[in-house]
This record gives structure tokens, C-alpha cells and sequence, in this order.
């Protein structure tokens, strides 16, 4: 299990995220001034492991992942999802995940071919949001982050487009 902490839903802020035991993980760098929403996620030495950026011109909102340099999935909203919402991690090959989930409680699940392989999950700890990311045994755990990292880019943008 990760934990995300600090202000996980402001775009352009920098997070850690750690194991359950609270040891650091990975650090997320929320590049505040791009323009694509570009988010970096670095090991424990500085070195940049993955990155998360919005496509500027797509129909639904898109955001890629790339780790190693390569694109490894594109993340892009469904468009009419009733009652919840919904996102496609689509990955090179057959095997796209699906997250499924709860917008205002923050409550997701992500599956592969019906099958739940992690559950993304808010909870509230003192004043800072806290999320519990449960990644099956045998996954890629990376790629699912980044995914909850672009779900989360998302979710922000699109609070920011309904205050305007």
C-alpha cells in the first residue's frame, strides 16, 4: 500500500508518496508553471522515474504517462458516465485498465479485464488529505501511481474550470 499525502489535489504542488510504514518512496514535482500540467515523479535519488502531462488538444481530457522516456499509457475520461466517473488507463496491447469511481468522495477502483488489481481511496487524517493506493501484488505499481497522479490532475482542472 501507498500513502499520498500533503496537498495531493493542487495542481503544481510537490508530494511525496510513501509506503505504509511512512518510509519515501517517490517524490512528485507538480512543475507549477507548465503549461501542460507536466507532473514529474522522481526516485529517491532526484532521478525522474516518470512524468504525467495533458494532451493540449484532445476532445476529453488526456493525459499521458511516460516511464523511461517512453510513452507507457495515455489516461483519458470517459464521456458520458452517469453517476460516476470514469477513466481509461490505455496501454500499449490488450490490457487497458479501467478507474472507476466517486468524484467527490475520492474513491476509485482500478481493474484489468473486470478484475480489480488496486483501490484508491481518501481518507482524512488531521487537516491534510491523506490517499490510500492498494496495488495488488504483481502489478505495475508505477503505472498505476502515475495513473492516480493523472486521475488527480484531471479531477483539479476540472474543479478549477467549474470555479470560473
Amino acid at each position: 500500500m501507498y500513502l499520498i499525502k500533503e496537498r495531493f489535489f493542487d495542481i503544481g504542488d510537490d508530494y511525496d508518496i510513501t509506503d505504509e510504514h511512512g518510509n519515501k518512496v517517490l517524490h512528485v514535482d507538480g512543475k507549477v508553471l507548465s503549461l501542460r500540467n507536466r507532473t514529474v515523479i522522481e526516485d529517491l535519488s532526484g532521478n525522474e522515474v516518470a512524468s504525467v502531462h495533458r494532451h493540449l488538444v484532445s476532445l476529453r481530457p488526456t493525459y499521458e504517462i511516460r516511464i523511461g522516456g517512453e510513452k507507457a499509457a495515455e489516461v483519458k475520461k470517459k464521456l458520458f458516465t452517469p453517476f460516476r466517473e470514469k477513466f481509461t488507463i490505455d496501454v500499449p496491447g490488450p490490457d487497458d485498465l479501467e478507474m472507476t469511481g466517486n468524484l467527490i468522495d475520492r474513491e476509485f477502483v482500478i481493474e484489468r479485464g473486470g478484475q480489480g488489481i488496486a483501490v484508491v481511496s481518501k481518507r482524512w487524517f488531521r487537516i491534510r488529505d491523506t490517499y490510500a493506493v492498494n496495488v495488488l501484488a504483481g502489478q505495475d505499481d508505477l503505472l498505476i501511481l502515475a495513473g492516480v497522479v493523472a486521475l488527480e490532475l484531471a479531477m483539479s482542472r476540472k474543479a478549477e474550470k467549474d470555479e470560473d
